[in-house]
């Protein structure tokens, strides 16, 4: 039973997605590099949030020509499990099938199991490495693209 919803990032939620950022990456983006997301046109930020309002989650990604790029996905550890990451990649998705990209490409810890299987799960595919890419700790990122935004 889905008991959340999707809907586009705004000013009253950046207080919860800063806090969400400082909870799960261990270099968070600030309040204000969220903010300024919200009058890029080229980025598409979504949050997943309960009946009350309360963020869940967030997911964030850049459109640029014909190319997409996700920045990033996070979850409340405690509304982990509950499809919620899932139905904010499956928008980021569709928004990118809307905007006529050819592909959409992510990095992710290569030690981030239950994100590559989501990933997977998805249609994305490991297409490469960076070495040493992330910090505290360091480790490589695998380089994730789903070139098929059709339905599905």
């Amino acid at each position: 039973m889905r008991n959340f919803e999707i809907t586009p990032m705004s000013e009253r939620h950046l207080d919860e997605v800063a806090a969400l950022e400082r909870i799960c990456f261990s270099q968070p983006w600030s309040k204000s590099l969220l903010a300024g997301e919200l009058s890029n046109e080229n980025s598409c930020f979504l949050v997943a949030v309960d009946d009350s309002g309360k963020v869940l989650g967030y997911a964030g990604a850049k459109f640029v020509c014909d190319e997409g790029y996700i920045t990033n996905v996070a979850v409340f550890p405690q509304h982990r499990g509950n499809g919620i990451a899932k139905a904010l990649m499956g928008s980021l998705i569709h928004a990118g099938r809307e905007n006529r990209l050819k592909f959409i490409s992510l990095e992710v810890r290569k030690s981030n199991t239950a994100a590559i299987s989501l990933y997977e799960d998805l249609g994305f595919a490991e297409v490469g490495k960076r070495k040493d890419f992330y910090l505290n700790p360091k480790e490589d990122a695998l380089i994730m693209t789903r070139f098929d935004l059709s339905e599905g």
